[in-house]
């Protein structure tokens, strides 16, 4: 048997579990409601849902209205049964084997039994389980075979855990709410599930339930077999079982009252094993190396393990690599770039006589990552004019740098079926668009390390390590108070633990952050409840003292914060947070935006001037190919119907109301962008208008977040020092309106591509301030260097006839601005004899930066689109081979051309000279541009689609077919 199980073990489990092994997915499993008038073929890992769809069941959840429609699956309780005879057939129990049960993901609440014997009830999604179950095993009930996990409507658990006598009381109230609800409200704090499981803004509500990630059994040899066993077959993957590693990579700190690292220090590599074996391990040690660098430890001893299967031993090595060794880690648009090395780790031990052991080999980096957020000195504010108050910014590796980045929300509303291949492009579409750091949001999930490691499914900080982008991430608190009780806190505990110590190996993790927007719903809950210190006194024994010691006593090498959005800190050692103690006139934490005024969507005045902006953004519609994607019906095509506005919960309803009855403001917030700014959509082609409706949204989208992400680097040259700004959001988790920059198919919105040009490392932009007619524009720099180039300013009419240009010459500090031009009047401002709705500004520079030649072109129209003179441009399309198309603009110029690809196909457009993402631009007459479509072959469902389905569009198709 343990040779078969060790077949089984290096086929199914290379990095997941090193002993012998039996995957549940090989097993037939059965899936039943309640009362079991559905009985349909289950899976593992899967979720309800999906095996109801795949059984014909119900259609694909994301069609049309079913997210409504398919509600009565919440309501039901869910059971996966598996006959193990697969397994007991091989499995002849003898004395001293042990069996151990390990699901890697449990959604959520669910009774486990197994041979009619109860396992374990649980109640966190968040957390690996691991059962012993030989005994019961070895003692069946009534000829029982069976593994049963029945999962309990986690919506129902809910109601009935806040309608206990001793639950607390969460008020909402005309000042303050202290639980932000979606759509099945008032239950996900009490919930260690998936917050937006239960609705978003931004998404759907399907509540799932399952055995979501992988499960196992996995047997350990006993003396018997031991004895059998010649030393030379002995394997320690049949004695030991690897549940949990981490490697923790870091200096040690010169300054611990800001968290500074002696960056001339030798780097620690303290790795901890959780072991479990069912016998003595005696003189064990522990030996890593790091092939690449040609670097082996000395054997390291560990403490010996008793031998004890009923809980994981710990056992912990320090090692120290010289300084200057390794290449150090950067984000991918920093210095060398991220660098990967192999860590081997391998742990040697003796049972009874017989040597053996088990090793692990982990792809990790060398890298410090700080975040600064202690008083400027004097001497700072002094000598660089900054306003007094704390840092808020990142340091890497000793060097602050821009942080410049999005939002990530869950990939799908089923963990279960994401892919690999399906993050990879969100992310690489996060690189080429400029970004080096992606922000974790407490409201989803623990994202995974790869798909081989603790039941990943898919990959993600392997890939963020790789791609060189920083992770922020948050532990999975978000938008409410939360209860604090012992209950709630054994809870957490072991899942906090589990996911720090699992993310510590990946040098792409920049942060833990405690939470999600929750600073701010307790300080209102302070200022305005008569028992309001009560809940600030829950909030500072949660996140200031509770999880901060939990992940600070897990890792050494990233920094914790409470909450996304923060006012800082009064003290880092010991941890005290700042709330509202400020003085007046000085700049603490960081902060957000969301004004859905379009009015005000390049109002200067209205943008935070801070260190930091960790959210921002505005919502758009999804393309009209991702609307054919689940619309079923042609009437459906068209901008307010009944179905699209049912897949806008912005702002949500609060409860099960469908459709949501808001919907019309947040409706009516994209219709006012779009009118305000472009030509109003409206042809005698009823699918042209929709089309040019949601690609209208999108345009906006993109146009006030590149107008507040300029404000926002030009900070770094400000009194703000603003060294950070991450839009939200970068990915959707369905077809809907949403604040995301790339659809859910993959297709990237207008608002990626504007990142892209918006994220350059040295970008030129304008500033307008209507009050005093006065026009800005600089060039700014996140370089660590002083960057040189020469800008152009050309002035066009709409006809594309270029009424004058001038051109400067400049260098840019590192980390900041260098002024072009300034002037006050319109007089002086505009060509001559020019009226405002008659022309734009092309803004145009050439730099020399970290040795290559940087572009960027950026527009500034000193009137609305919507009520400028635009002419018909008369685009000519010339295609060539390999998807590259010429674009000419043979009458006027077309503000914001934008190039579609069809339908069933993934990839982006570059130009073909620079060589970067490229579309939604102003094309010029006699100023042709040639653009690339690089197809993913991989998510296309067409391999090889047509030139002739490819579409062009500009605002002029605002009006004209």
């Amino acid at each position: 048997m343990a040779a078969i199980l060790r077949g089984l073990a290096a086929a199914c489990l290379p990095a997941l579990a090193l002993g012998a092994t039996f995957d549940l997915s090989g097993l037939s499993w059965t899936l039943k409601n309640a009362n079991g008038s559905i009985a349909i073929p289950g899976s593992v890992p899967s979720q309800a849902h999906l095996d109801l769809l795949k059984a014909g069941v119900i259609s694909e959840p994301l069609l049309g209205i079913n997210d409504d429609l398919q509600r009565w699956i919440v309501n039901d309780n869910w059971t996966y049964t598996a006959d193990l005879t697969p397994f007991t057939s091989t499995y002849a129990h003898t004395p001293g084997e042990r069996a151990l049960l390990v699901f890697y993901g449990l959604d959520t609440i669910a009774n486990i039994t197994l041979a009619g014997n109860p396992v374990a009830w649980v109640n966190n999604q968040f957390r690996q389980y691991v059962f012993d179950i030989t005994e019961k095993l070895a003692s069946p009930r009534s000829g029982d075979n069976n593994l049963t996990v029945a999962f309990e409507s986690a919506w129902y658990y809910g109601l009935n855990v806040t309608s206990r006598p001793d639950a607390e009381y969460f008020p909402n109230t005309a000042n303050v709410t202290t639980v932000d609800n979606f759509e099945y409200p008032g239950v996900r704090q009490y919930i260690r599930k998936i917050d937006d499981d239960f609705g978003w803004d931004w998404g759907p509500a399907f509540v799932p339930s399952g055995i979501f990630k992988p499960a196992y059994i996995v047997t350990l040899l006993d003396p018997t077999d031991i004895i059998q066993v010649a030393p030379i077959e002995l394997s320690g993957s049949d004695i030991v079982f690897l549940e949990e590693s981490s490697i923790d990579i870091y200096k040690p700190l010169s300054d611990p009252s800001t968290l500074t690292y002696d960056e001339a220090a030798d780097w620690n590599v303290n790795v901890t094993l959780a072991l479990r074996s069912a016998l003595p391990l005696s003189a064990p040690t522990i030996t890593l190396s790091i092939p690449e660098l040609n670097l082996t430890s000395d054997a390291i001893a560990v403490e010996s393990l008793p031998g004890d299967t009923a809980e994981a031993k710990w056992v912990t090595a320090m090692w120290t690599v010289p300084e200057g060794l390794p290449q150090r880690w950067y984000t991918h648009d920093l210095a060398t770039g991220p660098k990967l090395y192999n860590l081997t780790v391998t742990l040697d031990f003796h049972v009874f006589k017989f040597p053996a052991n088990i090793s692990l080999t982990r792809a990790t980096g060398f890298r410090t990552i700080r975040l600064a957020q202690t008083a400027y000195s004097p001497e700072e504010i002094a000598a660089r004019g900054i306003t007094p108050g704390d840092q808020w910014h990142f340091e890497i590796n000793g060097m602050a740098f821009y942080s410049k980045g999005t939002n990530i929300i869950p990939f799908d509303p089923f963990y279960s079926r994401i892919t690999t291949e399906q993050v990879r492009w969100v992310l690489q579409a996060a690189v080429l668009s400029g970004q080096n750091m992606l922000r974790v949001w407490g409201g989803g999930m623990y994202q995974p390390s790869s798909s081989d490691v603790a039941g990943g499914v898919y990959s993600f900080y392997s890939l963020c390590d790789e791609l060189g982008i920083l992770a922020w991430s948050e532990l999975i608190f978000s938008d409410t108070l939360y209860p604090i009780n012992p209950f709630l806190l054994e809870n957490i505990e072991p899942e906090v633990r589990q996911n720090v110590r699992r993310v510590n190996t990946h040098p792409s993790n920049a942060q833990w952050a405690g939470g999600n927007e929750i600073e701010g719903i307790v300080l209102q809950a302070n200022y305005s409840l008569a028992n309001g210190t009560h809940y600030l006194n829950e909030f500072v024994t949660l996140f200031q003292d509770f999880l901060y010691g939990i992940v600070t006593s897990e890792t050494e090498s990233v920094p914790y914060t409470d909450c996304s959005t923060t006012h800082g800190v009064l003290s880092l050692e010991p941890y005290v947070l700042r709330f509202l103690n400020a003085t007046p006139g000085s700049i603490y934490g960081n902060s957000e935006r969301y004004n859905y005024d379009a009015s005000q969507a390049f109002n200067l005045s209205t943008f935070p001037v801070s260190r930091f902006v960790n959210e921002f953004g505005f919502h758009s519609m999804p393309s009209f190919y991702s609307w054919e994607e689940v619309l079923e019906n042609p009437e459906d095509f068209n901008f307010n119907s009944t179905v699209v506005m049912s897949r806008d919960h912005h702002p949500p309803a609060g409860n099960l109301s469908f459709p949501n009855p808001n919907a019309p403001q947040g409706q009516y917030q994209m219709t006012q962008g779009v009118e305000l700014w472009l030509p109003t959509p409206g042809t005698s082609d009823s699918n042209q208008t929709f089309a040019q409706w949601c690609y209208s949204t999108q345009i906006f989208q993109s146009m006030t977040m590149a107008a507040q992400i300029a404000f926002y680097r030009r900070g770094a040259g400000f009194g703000e020092n603003n060294l950070g700004s991450l839009v939200w959001q970068l990915n959707d988790i369905w077809q809907g309106v949403s604040w995301s920059a790339v659809e859910y198919s993959g297709r990237w919105k207008v608002l990626n591509y504007g990142l892209a040009n918006v994220y350059s490392p040295v970008i030129i932009s304008s500033f307008w301030t209507p009050e005093n007619g006065t026009l800005d524009v600089m060039v700014t720099s996140d370089r660590w260097t002083d960057v040189s180039g020469t800008a152009q300013l050309t002035w066009f009419d709409w006809t594309g006839k270029e009424l004058n240009s001038t051109s400067y010459d400049f260098t840019v500090p590192s980390l900041n601005n260098t002024v072009l031009l300034s002037a006050t009047g319109l007089s002086n401002i505009l060509p001559a004899g020019s009226q405002v709705n008659d022309v734009f500004l092309l803004m145009n520079l050439t730099a020399q930066a970290d040795n290559r030649t940087v572009t960027n072109e950026q527009y500034f129209t000193p009137a609305s689109l919507a009520n400028a003179a635009l002419v018909d441009p008369q685009i000519r399309v010339v295609g060539h081979d390999n998807y590259t198309f010429e674009l000419s603009a043979l009458g006027g110029v077309a503000p914001w051309t934008w190039i579609d690809h069809p339908a069933g196909t993934v990839g982006y457009f570059v130009d073909t000279i620079t060589c970067l993402p490229s579309n939604g631009f102003y094309l010029i007459p006699g100023r042709d541009r040639t653009v690339q479509f690089m197809l993913n072959p991989i998510l296309s469902k067409s391999q090889s689609p047509d030139p002739a389905e490819f579409v062009v569009r500009s605002v002029w198709n605002n009006t004209h077919v």
